[in-house]
């Protein structure tokens, strides 16, 4: 009878233990701090090296499998790929950040446009409840300062990462020994790996490739032209800062089904500032590049590769939205497929038992 209170009282020892071990070590963050710094110093690039080895490594195969010698496979994908970010980088950074400052310095300008914007719109609304344009300005001016505080930390992201360009220079040596030495990583991995879970973990790696790797590379693909044909349709058109939409329009495009339409925010919000003229060229601009990836890029690219219902893709999109914003609903696709695999593999292994 006394075995379960003193296992109870064992197991809140060990609780208390387990909470006061983590008070202590937060409290010496002079010992662990620069101990993180380090991990995070070598985590970060090898974590972005794995991602683009997995990207090319299907194309140096394909090349290989069409007689190609591996190696020079490899070099051609390799300089092709990293050429490519290398010039975009060198050209587009400057002008990244230019375009940045000027909308930094643009803000009170383009909030007077708005102002002046709501007081044409009270003096057509006179009708109104006096609380509703009382929240109308409030929203205008969160919006300018949210605006604000964005653009700031978006520059200082950017610099903070060309102050760790040594480090970024490792990334293409890593990639570059991935995929060429694969097949000894994976023999390496496969007899690390406990006999009794080799089979099992294969198995789940090649189901979870099968479900998120055409995905991936074919929803990066989609988003780099919908980017590159966002911000060359709104430079032809006079707009400014045709770079940051673009990327937003990009970026966001990774988003199913919402992506669209956060893209489309800032291009509107901009253009209702400038003139009517902007406002119906970013419109037909988002609804043609929209036909484009439904109907030409999408099929052709993505297909049915994610093997997920919409409801369950919208479902997880709300969910990841709820618990990190942006970059939730960027990640909530991804993570629910694998969620999905890690799923059936343990049905699977109940019913064998």
């Amino acid at each position: 009878m006394l075995q379960k209170p003193l296992q109870l009282l064992m197991w809140v020892a060990i609780c208390l233990l387990v909470l006061l071990t983590v008070y202590v070590f937060c409290m010496l963050d002079m010992l662990w701090s620069p101990l993180w710094l380090v991990i995070k110093s070598l985590f970060i690039p090898i974590f972005i090296a794995v991602f683009i080895a997995y990207l090319l490594l299907p194309i140096t195969e394909w090349l290989h499998g069409k007689g190609m010698p591996r190696t020079l496979s490899l070099l051609l994908i390799y300089f092709l790929f990293f050429g490519g970010i290398g010039w975009s980088v060198y050209k587009g950074v400057p002008v990244l950040i230019e375009q940045l400052t000027d909308l930094s310095a643009s803000i009170p300008d383009l909030a007077e446009n708005y102002n002046s914007m709501l007081r044409h719109l009270h003096n057509h609304t006179d009708h109104w409840p006096d609380g509703m344009h009382h929240r109308m300005d409030k929203m205008i001016q969160q919006t300018e300062n949210f605006l604000a505080g964005t653009i700031e930390s978006t520059i200082r992201s950017i610099r903070f990462v060309l102050d760790y360009i040594l480090i970024a220079a490792t990334i293409p040596f890593l990639v570059f020994y991935m995929v060429k030495d694969i097949d000894l990583m994976k023999k390496t991995v496969w007899y690390l790996t406990p006999k009794s879970w080799r089979k099992r973990g294969s198995e789940f790696l090649r189901d979870v490739d099968d479900s998120l790797g055409d995905y991936i590379r074919g929803q990066l693909l989609v988003c780099f032209l919908l980017g590159l044909l966002a911000g060359g349709s709104f430079w032809l058109f006079g707009l400014p800062y045709p770079l940051i939409l673009g990327l937003i329009i990009g970026i966001t495009n990774v988003i199913p089904y919402f992506g669209p339409f956060i893209g489309a925010v800032p291009a509107l919000l901009l253009s209702l500032a400038l003139s009517v003229k902007a406002v119906i060229v970013v419109i037909v601009t988002i609804f043609i590049l929209q036909f484009i990836e439904g109907n030409i890029l999408s099929p052709l690219i993505v297909g049915r590769s994610l093997k997920m219902h919409p409801v369950v893709i919208m479902l997880a999109l709300l969910a990841g939205g709820e618990l990190a914003g942006i970059p939730g609903m960027i990640l909530a696709v991804p993570a629910t497929a694998v969620l999905k695999v890690m799923a059936i593999h343990f049905l699977r292994i109940r019913t064998e038992h």
